[in-house]
Protein backbone atom coordinates (compact mmCIF):
# COMPACT_ATOMS: atom_id res chain seq x y z
CA UNK A 1 0.00 0.00 0.00
CA UNK A 2 2.77 2.56 0.73
CA UNK A 3 4.10 1.83 -2.76
CA UNK A 4 0.65 2.52 -4.23
CA UNK A 5 0.40 5.85 -2.42
CA UNK A 6 3.95 6.70 -3.45
CA UNK A 7 3.03 5.99 -7.07
CA UNK A 8 0.06 8.37 -6.82
CA UNK A 9 2.19 11.08 -5.22
CA UNK A 10 4.66 10.67 -8.08
CA UNK A 11 1.78 11.00 -10.55
CA UNK A 12 0.56 14.13 -8.78
CA UNK A 13 4.09 15.51 -8.91
CA UNK A 14 4.05 15.23 -12.71
CA UNK A 15 0.98 17.50 -12.63
CA UNK A 16 2.83 20.02 -10.49
CA UNK A 17 0.99 19.09 -7.29
CA UNK A 18 3.34 18.73 -4.35
CA UNK A 19 2.74 16.42 -1.35
CA UNK A 20 1.91 19.59 0.63
CA UNK A 21 -0.83 20.42 -1.89
CA UNK A 22 -2.23 16.89 -1.54
CA UNK A 23 -2.24 17.15 2.24
CA UNK A 24 -3.98 20.55 2.08
CA UNK A 25 -6.65 19.06 -0.21
CA UNK A 26 -7.08 16.09 2.12
CA UNK A 27 -7.24 18.25 5.21
CA UNK A 28 -9.58 20.93 3.90
CA UNK A 29 -11.74 18.81 1.64
CA UNK A 30 -12.06 15.66 3.73
CA UNK A 31 -10.93 15.92 7.36
CA UNK A 32 -12.47 19.35 7.93
CA UNK A 33 -15.44 18.84 5.63
CA UNK A 34 -18.49 18.32 7.84
CA UNK A 35 -20.55 16.89 4.98
CA UNK A 36 -17.90 14.49 3.66
CA UNK A 37 -19.46 11.40 5.26
CA UNK A 38 -22.92 12.34 3.99
CA UNK A 39 -21.57 12.87 0.47
CA UNK A 40 -19.83 9.50 0.68
CA UNK A 41 -23.07 7.74 1.67
CA UNK A 42 -24.94 9.43 -1.18
CA UNK A 43 -22.35 8.29 -3.74
CA UNK A 44 -22.28 4.80 -2.20
CA UNK A 45 -25.89 4.12 -3.25
CA UNK A 46 -25.17 3.16 -6.89
CA UNK A 47 -21.65 1.90 -6.13
CA UNK A 48 -22.67 -0.72 -3.57
CA UNK A 49 -25.50 -2.11 -5.70
CA UNK A 50 -23.30 -2.15 -8.82
CA UNK A 51 -20.70 -4.08 -6.82
CA UNK A 52 -23.36 -6.63 -5.85
CA UNK A 53 -24.17 -6.90 -9.57
CA UNK A 54 -20.67 -8.31 -10.00
CA UNK A 55 -20.60 -10.48 -6.87
CA UNK A 56 -23.76 -12.47 -7.58
CA UNK A 57 -22.79 -13.82 -11.04
CA UNK A 58 -19.20 -14.25 -9.82
CA UNK A 59 -20.49 -16.93 -7.46
CA UNK A 60 -21.75 -18.76 -10.56
CA UNK A 61 -18.40 -18.37 -12.29
CA UNK A 62 -19.48 -15.47 -14.51
CA UNK A 63 -17.79 -12.10 -15.00
CA UNK A 64 -20.20 -9.19 -15.23
CA UNK A 65 -18.44 -6.06 -16.48
CA UNK A 66 -21.76 -4.53 -17.50
CA UNK A 67 -22.63 -2.75 -14.26
CA UNK A 68 -22.27 0.64 -15.92
CA UNK A 69 -24.83 -0.13 -18.60
CA UNK A 70 -27.18 -1.78 -16.13
CA UNK A 71 -27.00 1.28 -13.87
CA UNK A 72 -27.78 3.49 -16.85
CA UNK A 73 -30.74 1.45 -18.03
CA UNK A 74 -32.13 1.34 -14.49
CA UNK A 75 -31.98 5.13 -14.41
CA UNK A 76 -33.44 5.39 -17.93
CA UNK A 77 -36.40 3.15 -17.07
CA UNK A 78 -37.04 4.99 -13.80
CA UNK A 79 -36.88 8.32 -15.63
CA UNK A 80 -39.40 7.19 -18.21
CA UNK A 81 -41.80 6.03 -15.55
CA UNK A 82 -41.23 8.95 -13.21
CA UNK A 83 -41.78 11.56 -15.91
CA UNK A 84 -44.83 9.71 -17.25
CA UNK A 85 -46.66 9.40 -13.94
CA UNK A 86 -45.61 12.86 -12.72
CA UNK A 87 -47.54 13.73 -9.61
CA UNK A 88 -50.47 11.41 -10.37
CA UNK A 89 -49.25 8.77 -7.91
CA UNK A 90 -48.49 9.15 -4.20
CA UNK A 91 -44.81 9.23 -3.42
CA UNK A 92 -44.39 5.70 -1.99
CA UNK A 93 -46.15 4.11 -5.00
CA UNK A 94 -44.00 6.11 -7.40
CA UNK A 95 -40.79 5.15 -5.54
CA UNK A 96 -41.72 1.47 -5.54
CA UNK A 97 -42.61 1.47 -9.24
CA UNK A 98 -39.37 3.26 -10.15
CA UNK A 99 -37.34 0.70 -8.20
CA UNK A 100 -39.24 -2.21 -9.77
CA UNK A 101 -38.90 -0.98 -13.33
CA UNK A 102 -35.24 -0.15 -12.72
CA UNK A 103 -34.70 -3.72 -11.50
CA UNK A 104 -36.50 -5.11 -14.54
CA UNK A 105 -34.44 -3.02 -16.97
CA UNK A 106 -31.11 -3.91 -15.38
CA UNK A 107 -32.11 -7.55 -14.92
CA UNK A 108 -33.17 -7.99 -18.53
CA UNK A 109 -29.98 -6.28 -19.74
CA UNK A 110 -27.81 -8.57 -17.63
CA UNK A 111 -29.94 -11.65 -18.32
CA UNK A 112 -29.58 -11.06 -22.06
CA UNK A 113 -25.79 -11.37 -21.75
CA UNK A 114 -26.28 -14.52 -19.64
CA UNK A 115 -28.52 -16.00 -22.32
CA UNK A 116 -25.95 -15.23 -25.01
CA UNK A 117 -23.37 -17.02 -22.88
CA UNK A 118 -25.51 -20.12 -22.36
CA UNK A 119 -27.13 -20.42 -25.78
CA UNK A 120 -24.39 -19.13 -28.11
CA UNK A 121 -21.26 -19.48 -25.96
CA UNK A 122 -20.63 -15.75 -26.27
CA UNK A 123 -18.13 -14.80 -23.53
CA UNK A 124 -19.96 -12.70 -20.99
CA UNK A 125 -16.96 -10.43 -20.17
CA UNK A 126 -17.10 -9.26 -23.78
CA UNK A 127 -20.88 -9.06 -24.19
CA UNK A 128 -21.37 -7.18 -20.92
CA UNK A 129 -18.70 -4.63 -21.88
CA UNK A 130 -20.29 -4.13 -25.30
CA UNK A 131 -23.72 -3.87 -23.67
CA UNK A 132 -22.40 -0.84 -21.75
CA UNK A 133 -21.82 1.06 -24.98
CA UNK A 134 -25.28 0.16 -26.28
CA UNK A 135 -26.88 1.32 -23.03
CA UNK A 136 -24.98 4.63 -23.20
CA UNK A 137 -26.11 5.09 -26.82
CA UNK A 138 -29.74 4.45 -25.86
CA UNK A 139 -29.53 7.01 -23.07
CA UNK A 140 -27.86 9.63 -25.28
CA UNK A 141 -30.42 9.14 -28.05
CA UNK A 142 -33.26 9.68 -25.59
CA UNK A 143 -31.59 12.73 -24.07
CA UNK A 144 -30.75 14.38 -27.38
CA UNK A 145 -34.05 13.52 -29.08
CA UNK A 146 -37.43 12.57 -27.56
CA UNK A 147 -36.71 13.10 -23.85
CA UNK A 148 -34.80 16.38 -24.10
CA UNK A 149 -36.23 18.95 -21.73
CA UNK A 150 -37.57 21.80 -23.90
CA UNK A 151 -37.42 24.11 -20.91
CA UNK A 152 -33.88 23.13 -19.95
CA UNK A 153 -30.72 25.21 -20.09
CA UNK A 154 -29.66 23.81 -23.44
CA UNK A 155 -27.87 20.86 -21.91
CA UNK A 156 -29.06 17.36 -22.88
CA UNK A 157 -31.18 16.34 -19.92
CA UNK A 158 -34.64 14.95 -19.31
CA UNK A 159 -37.48 16.78 -17.67
CA UNK A 160 -37.06 16.76 -13.88
CA UNK A 161 -39.10 14.37 -11.80
CA UNK A 162 -41.95 15.69 -9.72
CA UNK A 163 -41.02 16.49 -6.14
CA UNK A 164 -43.32 13.73 -4.91
CA UNK A 165 -41.31 11.18 -6.92
CA UNK A 166 -38.10 12.00 -5.04
CA UNK A 167 -37.14 9.99 -1.97
CA UNK A 168 -37.24 11.89 1.32
CA UNK A 169 -34.13 12.71 3.30
CA UNK A 170 -33.14 11.04 6.53
CA UNK A 171 -34.06 13.58 9.22
CA UNK A 172 -31.19 15.89 10.07
CA UNK A 173 -29.11 14.97 7.03
CA UNK A 174 -28.77 15.45 3.28
CA UNK A 175 -28.81 11.69 2.67
CA UNK A 176 -31.95 10.18 1.21
CA UNK A 177 -33.49 6.97 2.52
CA UNK A 178 -32.00 5.28 -0.57
CA UNK A 179 -28.99 4.36 1.56
CA UNK A 180 -31.29 2.39 3.89
CA UNK A 181 -32.75 0.57 0.89
CA UNK A 182 -29.21 -0.28 -0.22
CA UNK A 183 -28.38 -1.75 3.19
CA UNK A 184 -31.55 -3.83 3.00
CA UNK A 185 -30.67 -5.20 -0.43
CA UNK A 186 -27.09 -5.96 0.66
CA UNK A 187 -28.39 -8.00 3.60
CA UNK A 188 -30.91 -9.72 1.32
CA UNK A 189 -28.21 -10.68 -1.21
CA UNK A 190 -25.93 -11.96 1.56
CA UNK A 191 -28.76 -14.10 2.95
CA UNK A 192 -29.72 -15.35 -0.51
CA UNK A 193 -26.18 -16.44 -1.37
CA UNK A 194 -25.16 -17.79 2.04
CA UNK A 195 -28.31 -19.20 3.57
CA UNK A 196 -30.56 -20.51 0.79
CA UNK A 197 -30.59 -23.58 -1.41
CA UNK A 198 -30.47 -21.32 -4.48
CA UNK A 199 -27.27 -19.74 -3.22
CA UNK A 200 -25.77 -23.18 -2.62
CA UNK A 201 -26.63 -24.22 -6.18
CA UNK A 202 -25.04 -21.06 -7.51
CA UNK A 203 -21.84 -21.74 -5.59
CA UNK A 204 -21.70 -25.34 -6.82
CA UNK A 205 -22.26 -24.17 -10.41
CA UNK A 206 -19.45 -21.66 -10.12
CA UNK A 207 -17.10 -23.97 -8.23
CA UNK A 208 -17.34 -27.01 -10.49
CA UNK A 209 -19.71 -26.65 -13.46
CA UNK A 210 -19.13 -30.21 -14.68
CA UNK A 211 -19.94 -31.70 -11.27
CA UNK A 212 -23.00 -29.47 -11.07
CA UNK A 213 -24.25 -30.74 -14.44
CA UNK A 214 -23.62 -34.37 -13.52
CA UNK A 215 -25.55 -33.91 -10.29
CA UNK A 216 -28.54 -32.64 -12.25
CA UNK A 217 -28.39 -28.95 -11.44
CA UNK A 218 -29.89 -26.66 -14.13
CA UNK A 219 -26.61 -24.83 -14.66
CA UNK A 220 -27.80 -22.90 -17.71
CA UNK A 221 -30.83 -21.56 -15.89
CA UNK A 222 -28.79 -20.75 -12.79
CA UNK A 223 -26.19 -18.87 -14.84
CA UNK A 224 -28.82 -16.71 -16.55
CA UNK A 225 -30.61 -16.12 -13.25
CA UNK A 226 -27.43 -15.09 -11.44
CA UNK A 227 -26.35 -12.49 -13.96
CA UNK A 228 -29.95 -11.35 -14.37
CA UNK A 229 -30.26 -10.85 -10.61
CA UNK A 230 -26.94 -9.03 -10.62
CA UNK A 231 -28.21 -6.75 -13.38
CA UNK A 232 -31.36 -6.13 -11.36
CA UNK A 233 -29.25 -4.93 -8.43
CA UNK A 234 -27.42 -2.47 -10.68
CA UNK A 235 -30.72 -1.38 -12.22
CA UNK A 236 -32.06 -0.64 -8.75
CA UNK A 237 -28.89 1.33 -8.06
CA UNK A 238 -29.52 3.45 -11.13
CA UNK A 239 -33.13 4.04 -10.15
CA UNK A 240 -32.23 4.95 -6.55
CA UNK A 241 -29.50 7.30 -7.75
CA UNK A 242 -32.13 9.04 -9.87
CA UNK A 243 -34.94 9.33 -7.33
CA UNK A 244 -32.65 9.79 -4.34
CA UNK A 245 -30.23 12.39 -5.72
CA UNK A 246 -30.24 13.42 -9.38
CA UNK A 247 -33.92 14.01 -10.08
CA UNK A 248 -33.41 14.00 -13.86
CA UNK A 249 -31.48 11.96 -16.39
CA UNK A 250 -28.18 13.45 -17.60
CA UNK A 251 -25.37 12.01 -19.77
CA UNK A 252 -22.96 11.85 -16.82
CA UNK A 253 -25.44 10.46 -14.31
CA UNK A 254 -23.22 7.46 -13.50
CA UNK A 255 -19.74 8.91 -14.35
CA UNK A 256 -18.14 5.47 -14.45
CA UNK A 257 -19.62 4.11 -11.23
CA UNK A 258 -20.12 0.69 -12.81
CA UNK A 259 -16.40 0.33 -13.51
CA UNK A 260 -15.40 1.56 -10.05
CA UNK A 261 -17.83 -0.91 -8.49
CA UNK A 262 -16.31 -3.70 -10.59
CA UNK A 263 -12.93 -2.97 -9.02
CA UNK A 264 -14.47 -3.16 -5.54
CA UNK A 265 -16.16 -6.48 -6.29
CA UNK A 266 -13.00 -7.85 -7.92
CA UNK A 267 -10.97 -7.14 -4.80
CA UNK A 268 -13.72 -8.55 -2.58
CA UNK A 269 -13.42 -11.93 -4.33
CA UNK A 270 -17.10 -12.79 -4.14
CA UNK A 271 -17.73 -11.59 -0.59
CA UNK A 272 -20.89 -9.51 -0.28
CA UNK A 273 -19.74 -7.77 2.91
CA UNK A 274 -16.26 -6.96 1.59
CA UNK A 275 -17.69 -5.74 -1.72
CA UNK A 276 -20.08 -3.38 0.07
CA UNK A 277 -17.35 -2.03 2.35
CA UNK A 278 -14.90 -1.56 -0.52
CA UNK A 279 -17.59 0.19 -2.55
CA UNK A 280 -18.10 2.52 0.41
CA UNK A 281 -14.34 3.16 0.56
CA UNK A 282 -14.18 3.86 -3.16
CA UNK A 283 -17.16 6.18 -2.79
CA UNK A 284 -15.16 8.18 -0.25
CA UNK A 285 -12.24 8.34 -2.69
CA UNK A 286 -14.52 9.53 -5.49
CA UNK A 287 -15.89 12.27 -3.24
CA UNK A 288 -12.34 13.20 -2.24
CA UNK A 289 -11.52 13.80 -5.89
CA UNK A 290 -13.28 17.17 -5.78
CA UNK A 291 -10.80 18.80 -3.36
CA UNK A 292 -7.97 17.15 -5.28
CA UNK A 293 -9.11 19.09 -8.34
CA UNK A 294 -10.03 22.33 -6.60
CA UNK A 295 -7.17 22.62 -4.11
CA UNK A 296 -4.36 20.51 -5.56
CA UNK A 297 -5.10 21.39 -9.19
CA UNK A 298 -5.13 17.79 -10.37
CA UNK A 299 -6.95 16.62 -13.46
CA UNK A 300 -10.42 15.12 -13.05
CA UNK A 301 -9.11 11.69 -13.99
CA UNK A 302 -6.68 11.71 -11.06
CA UNK A 303 -9.18 9.87 -8.90
CA UNK A 304 -9.09 6.91 -11.27
CA UNK A 305 -5.28 6.90 -11.09
CA UNK A 306 -5.57 6.83 -7.30
CA UNK A 307 -8.14 4.02 -7.45
CA UNK A 308 -5.95 2.08 -9.85
CA UNK A 309 -2.89 2.45 -7.60
CA UNK A 310 -4.87 1.36 -4.53
CA UNK A 311 -6.39 -1.61 -6.34
CA UNK A 312 -2.98 -2.77 -7.54
CA UNK A 313 -1.63 -2.35 -4.02
CA UNK A 314 -4.52 -4.31 -2.48
CA UNK A 315 -4.23 -7.05 -5.09
CA UNK A 316 -0.48 -7.37 -4.54
CA UNK A 317 -0.94 -7.44 -0.77
CA UNK A 318 -3.63 -10.10 -1.05
CA UNK A 319 -1.45 -12.16 -3.38
CA UNK A 320 1.47 -11.92 -0.99
CA UNK A 321 -0.64 -13.22 1.89
CA UNK A 322 -1.83 -16.24 -0.08
CA UNK A 323 1.69 -17.28 -1.15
Amino acid sequence: MPAALAAFILFAWTQEATPLDLWDALNQGVLQNATFIQQTLVRAVPLVLAALAVVIPARAGLVNVGGEGQLILGAVAATGLGVAVGSSLPGPFSWLLCILIGAMAGGLWGGLCGALKVWFRAPEPVTTVLANFIAISIMLYLLYQPWRDPEGTGQPQSRPLDTAAMLPMIPGSRVSIAILVVVGFAVLVWWLLARTNWGFRIRVTGGNPEAARRSGLPTARLSIASIGLGGAMAGIGGALNLIGLEGQLRPDITIGFGFVAFLAAFLARGSVVKAALLALLFSAIVVASNPLQLRAGLDGSAVYVLLGCLCLGMAALSRRRTV
